[in-house]
């Protein structure tokens, strides 16, 4: 049983998120490598955020429909990247570069995450957001009972989680981790710093209470 919720900060933009996301304790952060995104920051911009980053939190490399080209040039300036596919993006394009990635879906009614879980069985991890028009999160958050079935892969819970929600998300899902961005927020692609400790905090509550119900 997963005991200990990762949490990953996304959509960063500037120094100070990345620091205070590290300082409130999360285990990962993302850059959106996909210039329709508000919180879109090129590549020379993420490769200078991830030097901050110290040993053991992983950055996150968001990308949607993106060329080959685009995937390696970012594999190449940040090494250490972890991708994440947020587009229309095929199993064997998710596997062609052999480097780990998170395969995001985008769920609605009708979803079927075993057979997703199944198409993209290379996957490190399924990240579950809610079904919005264009691509991206939307910051919306998805009928969680729609994802009722136990997953063969690791989940990440995503789409519209903030301090005051995401506890009840980890006690009904349990999943491997959480993401969230629009939910620590004071402006698109700006983060604000108490609210990224209070998400983590809220993380670490539900962490415990989960913890106590099966002492």
């Amino acid at each position: 049983m997963n005991l200990r919720t990762r949490i990953k900060i996304c959509g960063l933009t500037r120094e100070a998120d990345v620091d205070a996301a590290v300082e409130a304790g999360a285990d990962a952060v993302g850059f959106v490598l996909y210039d329709k995104s508000p919180r879109h920051v090129d590549l020379a911009r993420a490769e200078a955020l991830a030097r901050r980053l110290p040993p053991f939190v992983m950055p996150v490399g968001l990308f949607v429909n993106a060329s080959d080209a685009e995937v390696d040039a970012a594999v190449a300036a940040v090494p250490q990247l972890l991708l994440q596919f947020h587009g229309d993006e095929s199993p064997e394009y998710c596997d062609r570069s052999g480097r780990p990635y998170l395969r995001a879906a985008r769920v609605r009614a009708g979803f079927d995450l075993l057979d997703f879980c199944a198409r993209f069985a290379n996957a490190q991890a399924i990240l579950l957001d809610a079904h919005v028009d264009g691509y991206g999160g939307g910051g919306k958050v998805f009928d969680w009972s729609l994802v009722a079935s136990a997953a063969p892969l690791p989940v990440v819970l995503s789409g519209g989680l903030h301090a005051a929600n995401v506890i009840q998300g980890i006690r009904q899902l349990r999943p491997w981790a959480v993401d969230v961005s629009s939910g620590v927020e004071s402006a698109k692609g700006i983060k604000d710093a108490q609210a990224i400790r209070r998400f983590c905090d809220a993380v670490r509550e539900a962490d415990a209470r989960c913890a106590a119900s099966v002492a």
